[in-house]
């Protein structure tokens, strides 16, 4: 077992809110919350801001307010004044003939600020809602024409200006095309696009893990576009059934690489953004086993710069790839005997001479300049903590702003330091507590301000940089801590609590009001525990926060741990330690939280412990019943992985290896391997239409489950993917079916 040296600060305190935040983890209210006024009528739903973009050098900003006949106006601010201005009033973007404007799912505005592109009648693919139609407004002339109108509807993808603001590129049906803005002339760049051809965007795997949906990139003369392509040829389908469209049920594939099996081969080429021939970069090693997870164009127009992971992703090759020729040299490599990340923050500096970058490489997360000729590394943020993520580069300034908690793993903070290397500078208030982010104007005058902490709803405000001075609040949600006020609530407390080889968990706890330590109370521990998300956070929604409260005015205890492995900034071997052993060490730092919790607070009812999990965590709830009998005794396991083989490449190997190199682990780290253990009551949830964690998976357990004679409960969601969100009352009635499942079991009055 990997040893890891505790967190500097020991933290045991009550919930607090932010300066200036009335703290509302225990208040004297005496109204009871309903499932129906959290599920179905939203009455606790924190207001948000809508979307905002900074103009030219961020002295002013846009963003989107309805407007007073309907639709919605385009309104600049200026950051300093407040002074206002209908950029764009919805009249403008209402289409000729039209009766209603545009809804604008998502605007960008062109490099000269004088045309906006507007994104609407949107559809979702996988996660997100990337394909749809887009419109172009000329601000000067007043005209408003839609793009690709000889293609089908809500079919485009990724539209962006080119750089002179007199193009738009755009992905159609696994092709990519350039449209003249003036004269609507259509310029198709690929040709060669299919199912198993995919040009400018991405199959399923690559978007879920990769992050990748966008793929193809205008070059800074506006003359190229280097764009991916993925052939899908060889990577099998997996075949999920709809049986909600009409009396034949009908088979819909995905394309999706299981763990040991077939990846799309990925390239990248340049093309003219004028049409012809496309040069393919000449890229070492087997493109089905390799993976180009980051392209951009290398702070010129003459060539790119590539990231290339193998398939055990533990070293990113960082390359120059020339436009001209295609041909490929080596810049540096970053190495990890675990998992290396994708570098998301590099940006280009000093006139593309050194570009920033990311790395574990002492340990902690770090920010580094990386020279362009000379590949020397130098560090930028030194110390021992870690940066979660850089907010903003200041080249002018000489500042890279970063988010971090170097004491406090379940709080964020803003920090800066200098481009040439030094200690932090906390520009968040020091009396600030909970999770603070960050939308940085291009020149660092000004932010975006997002902050809350666990029970106390968002607050979004635009503050002066780097004072931090507050210059006008959006949204406050008074209305929302008012109703919150009125909420019968129990203590609620963050705590620190050691499971023994010198480790420390974080974790939360949330107690039902008139909490009695005298008493004894059923628990249910609330688990996610991947490399994937933390859940121990100081900020509003944890948990299903509002759900947790609920339990607890029934009479449960709510309780989270973020074991090892899971993305805590407490240093890499923090989170690498779990490598090869996904769901095996995890489960067991779980389980050893659990034995330390009763050892410590006599008021848990050891005959009542519970456990429940979505996605990573229903598998781990699945490996706390199964792995562990003698300690949990209730079990609600949501979109879960049963077997570890059944999920895909990327992620799954990741952080395993490869099948045939660690059987042990895959084997051991998958739930259905102890499915025979099972003694309590389990309450398995899965949606039918579940395109990343497969329904399979239930198939598979179940079948396990009632080879060895257990008994169990089950609910399949029909035509619902993994968040359980598809068609009618869905949530309602999940979260209904899973109260009513805890109480049964938890709350016998006899106890």
């Amino acid at each position: 077992m990997c040893r890891v040296t505790p967190h500097r600060l020991v933290l045991v305190s009550i919930l607090a809110g932010c300066a200036g935040t009335p703290d509302l983890s225990h208040t004297r209210g005496t109204e009871d919350l309903t499932l129906d006024q959290l599920f179905r009528d939203n009455e606790f739903a924190a207001r948000g801001f809508r979307p905002t973009r900074w103009l030219g050098e961020g002295d002013a900003y846009t963003t989107l307010e309805r407007a007073e006949g309907g639709g919605t106006d385009i309104v600049r601010y200026d950051a300093a004044t407040g002074a206002r201005q209908v950029l764009v009033p919805a009249i403008s973007l209402t289409p000729r003939g039209a009766s209603q404007a545009l809804p604008v799912r998502a605007y960008s505005w062109s490099e000269d600020g004088r045309k906006l592109l507007v994104f609407t009648n949107t559809r979702k693919v996988w996660r997100d809602h990337t394909r749809g139609d887009y419109w172009v407004l000329d601000v000067d002339r007043g005209t408003l024409r839609q793009l690709g109108t000889d293609f089908d509807a809500t079919w485009l993808m990724f539209a962006k200006f080119s750089p002179d603001g007199n193009r738009v590129g755009y992905v159609y049906k696994n092709d990519i095309y350039v449209e003249e803005i003036a004269t609507g002339r259509v310029t198709r760049i690929t040709d060669d696009g299919s199912r198993t051809t995919i040009n400018g965007t991405f199959d399923w795997a690559y978007e879920e893990e990769l992050g990748l949906q966008d793929g193809f990139r205008w070059s800074p003369d506006g003359d190229w576009i280097a764009y991916w392509q993925l052939d899908a040829e060889g990577v099998r389908d997996f075949l999920m059934i709809d049986n909600l469209s009409g009396p034949y049920s009908q088979t819909v594939p995905v394309q999706y690489p299981k763990v040991g099996t077939t990846n799309s081969a990925s390239r990248v080429g340049i093309v003219s953004s004028r049409g012809g021939d496309t040069t393919w970069m000449q890229v070492p090693g087997d493109p089905r086993n390799h993976y180009l997870a980051r392209m951009e164009w290398a702070a010129n127009s003459d060539a790119l710069v590539l990231q290339q992971l193998p398939r055990l992703q533990n070293r990113n090759k960082v390359m120059f790839a020339d436009r001209a020729t295609g041909a490929v040299r080596a810049w540096f490599e970053d190495r990890d005997d675990a998992w290396i990340d994708v570098g998301e923050d590099a940006l280009w500096l000093d006139g593309g001479h050194e570009m920033t970058w990311v790395s574990e490489r002492d340990g902690w997360r770090h920010v580094y300049r990386v020279a362009r000729t000379s590949s020397e590394w130098q560090l930028v943020t030194p110390g021992d903590y870690d940066v979660i993520s850089v907010a903003h580069i200041d080249t002018a300034g000489g500042h890279v702003y970063f988010i971090a908690s170097p004491d406090n793993a379940t709080q964020r903070f803003l920090y800066r330091a200098p481009l040439a290397g030094g200690p932090p500078e906390r520009i968040t208030p020091t009396d600030a507590v909970g999770d603070h982010s960050y939308d940085i104007s291009p020149n660092a005058r000004w932010a975006i301000h997002r902050h809350s902490s666990f029970g106390v709803p968002p607050k979004i405000e635009l503050v002066h940089l780097p004072d931090h001075r507050v210059v006008r609040t959006f949204v406050d949600n008074q209305e929302l801590v008012d109703k919150l006020a009125k909420v019968r609530r129990g203590p609620s407390e963050f705590f620190r609590i050691d499971i023994g080889d010198g480790v420390e968990l974080d974790g939360w706890v949330v107690k039902p009001p008139d909490f009695d330590p005298s008493k004894k109370y059923p628990v249910l521990f609330h688990v996610y525990g991947e490399p994937a998300a933390t859940t121990v956070r100081d900020r509003w929604g944890t948990g299903s926060h509002l759900w947790n409260l609920l339990l607890a005015q029934r009479g449960i205890v709510v309780m989270n741990f973020d074991n090892r492995g899971t993305p805590a900034p407490k240093g890499r071997e923090w989170r690498k330690c779990v490598y090869g052993q996904i769901g095996i060490l995890a489960s067991a730092d779980q389980a050893a939280a659990v034995r330390a919790a009763q050892k410590r607070w006599s008021w848990i009812d050891r005959d009542r412990i519970a456990s429940w999990g979505w996605s990573g965590g229903g598998s781990m709830t699945l490996n706390a019943l199964f792995r562990y009998p003698d300690l949990y005794h209730v079990g609600i396991a949501i979109a879960f992985v049963a077997n570890q083989l059944y999920y895909d490449t990327i992620y799954q190997e990741r952080y395993m290896g490869l099948p045939e190199t660690n059987p042990d682990g895959f084997r051991d780290g998958s739930p259905i391997t102890f499915a025979k253990n099972l003694e309590g009551d389990l309450l398995l949830i899965h949606g039918t239409a579940d395109d990343n964690v497969h329904y399979q998976n239930c198939d598979v357990l179940v079948d396990e489950l009632v080879t060895h004679g257990k008994q169990f409960s089950l609910m399949a969601y029909p035509g619902r993917a993994h968040g359980l969100r598809e068609r009618n009352n869905t949530r309602r009635h999940l979260f209904e079916m899973m109260t009513t499942f805890l109480e049964e079991r938890l709350l016998d009055r006899r106890h």
